[in-house]
């Protein structure tokens, strides 16, 4: 297993942003870990939920790139939302930050409401699945 970690960001405690694995027939299984909407040095620049989806999807999309795959290789998607009224609030601002930065593509995705995640300014959190073809 490979951890996969942006060069320009800091260290992540207890955990990894991304891991990759060798599968059969030379496709790839990356797990991108939960992300949230902070930058790569781990420090918020909003509280609105729209831009903290934008963000951690931005995140999430860093840590393919670093196993060699991009959105479209992405087949599962959690999310962990603090607040569900506040993200079905948040539908049309995270829609267009959806389709701005994964595109459509839409793969297998679960969205659970949480009593809280371990960063306090944390409104949401994305853990991906990805499965990387021969050659990509």
């Amino acid at each position: 297993m490979k951890i996969l970690q942006p060069p320009n960001w800091l260290a992540p405690r207890g955990y990894a942003n991304g891991t990759m694995s060798a599968v059969t027939v030379g496709s790839r299984l990356i797990f991108v870990g939960g992300q949230i909407g902070w930058n790569g040095q781990q420090q918020f620049e909003t509280d609105d939920l729209g831009e903290q989806v934008g963000q951690a999807l931005r995140n999430i999309v860093d840590v393919l790139k670093e196993g060699g795959a991009a959105p479209e290789h992405i087949t599962r998607m959690t999310w962990y939302v603090k607040d569900k009224k506040e993200y079905v609030a948040a539908y049309k601002a995270i829609g267009q930050h959806y389709r701005a930065i994964i595109g459509k593509h839409f793969p297998a995705m679960t969205a659970v409401e949480v009593a809280d995640l371990v960063e306090d300014r944390a409104k949401v959190e994305i853990e991906v699945t990805a499965v990387v073809p021969p050659g990509a």
